[in-house]
């Protein structure tokens, strides 16, 4: 899914670039992703419940992409939306089972949603780039998604037995290029080969 996206970026761009460029090359501010990605892989439970809380959007925003009036990124989608809901259904699986599990894991889950709430609201925020794809009707405006993302989010994790936190403060950011420490320790990961091998292909 994410080539198919590069792919399509790099042929729209009036630069001499390529996929590769795009996940690799960029600097930090350049990466657009919600903070809710760049948090660090703690424990199984931080994983999974992270990855149940992006799964649910994601589902969501490619069922509206599929209307979307650019073919490129209605192909995409049309193409993507199988894996996703097959994502959706294992991770919401998986937040059940530790969360509804033992003492520990259920320790362990409510921990990682205490920690990853706060980060949600993101994910319904929208940039002027965001803005202007919806104008072109290329883009979907992710607030129109906010009220049942939330609505099915709550009743799987109260199935699992986790309580969700009150929201005092959202973390936001990302969108706009500002990110948390760890996306420094992602980038070093990810860049590492093609920074030392220029020009290297897979």
């Amino acid at each position: 899914q994410t080539r198919s996206y590069y792919q399509y970026i790099a042929e729209l761009s009036k630069e001499d670039i390529t996929e590769d460029d795009v996940a690799f090359l960029r600097k930090e501010r350049e990466y657009l992703n919600v903070l809710l990605v760049e948090q660090p892989n703690t424990d199984f439970a931080f994983v999974i419940t992270r990855q149940y809380l992006f799964d649910e959007f994601h589902f969501r925003l490619l069922e509206l992409l599929q209307e979307s009036q650019n073919v490129n990124l209605q192909a995409i989608a049309k193409k993507s939306i199988k894996e996703v809901a097959y994502h959706k259904q294992f991770s919401g699986d998986w937040v059940k089972r530790l969360g509804d599990g033992t003492k520990e894991s259920h320790q362990k889950a409510q921990t990682a949603l205490d920690h990853l709430w706060p980060y949600t609201n993101e994910l319904f925020t929208t940039t002027p780039d965001d803005q202007a794809a919806i104008n072109a009707k290329h883009g979907v405006d992710v607030s129109q998604l906010k009220a049942d993302y939330f609505k099915e989010v709550s009743e799987v994790f109260k199935e699992a037995t986790l309580t969700v936190p009150d929201l005092e403060y959202v973390q936001k950011g990302g969108k706009e290029g500002i990110h948390t420490e760890h996306m420094g320790f992602l980038l070093a990961d990810l860049q590492y080969m093609q920074r030392t091998y220029p020009n290297m292909k897979w």
